[in-house]
């Protein structure tokens, strides 16, 4: 019996950006999105304009509405999340390959993006009064990217620590 124990494979963020879609990839994924998106809007009757972007190797979709409509009930960042997770779905279920698509409702984004600017300064601040570190919160890949960004921003580094859902961001001095 081998005391060698196999772990499986992880994918690798260079891994993941060598097989990064092609063009026409994520034009294809944004449409299945975008009709994903519209059936569920219809269901909930909901009005909504939906916006396709393609950067930096994902598809974007944004959902907005005018003054008179509502997408309160969705722009929750729980449900985003969850409705980003579901579209995602679909667009692998059709085109067999997975999908790193991001979902915007009503702003969501935005506002989230202000949140952690928030959180970083906060953890800023408690660097600056001495501490070693400053540990954020468990948060998605996308979210710890922008915090990366804003860290790198603000002239301090950050990296990803611990493991699947406990995965969060660690801040130190530059």
């Amino acid at each position: 019996m081998s005391d060698v124990t196999e772990t499986p494979a992880v994918e690798t963020e260079v891994e993941i950006e060598a097989d990064a879609p092609t063009a026409s990839q994520l034009e294809e994924e944004g449409d299945i999105a975008a009709d994903y998106i519209e059936e569920l809007l219809d269901i909930m009757d909901l009005d909504g304009d939906i916006e396709i972007d393609a950067r930096g190797g994902r598809s974007y979709l944004a959902v907005t509405a005018g003054e008179d409509a509502s997408l309160r009930v969705l722009s929750r960042p729980d449900t985003v999340n969850a409705l980003q997770e579901l579209t995602r779905i679909a667009v692998q279920t059709k085109t067999g390959s997975f999908s790193r698509l991001i979902l915007d409702i009503g702003g969501s984004r935005e506002a989230r993006e202000a949140e952690l600017g928030v959180l970083v300064g906060k953890a800023v601040e408690r660097i600056e009064a001495g501490a070693e570190s400053a540990s954020l919160p468990p948060m998605s890949s996308y979210e710890r990217k922008l915090v990366h960004d804003i860290v790198a921003g603000r002239g301090f580094s950050s990296e990803s620590e611990g493991e699947g859902r406990d995965r969060h961001t660690v801040i130190r001095r530059a």
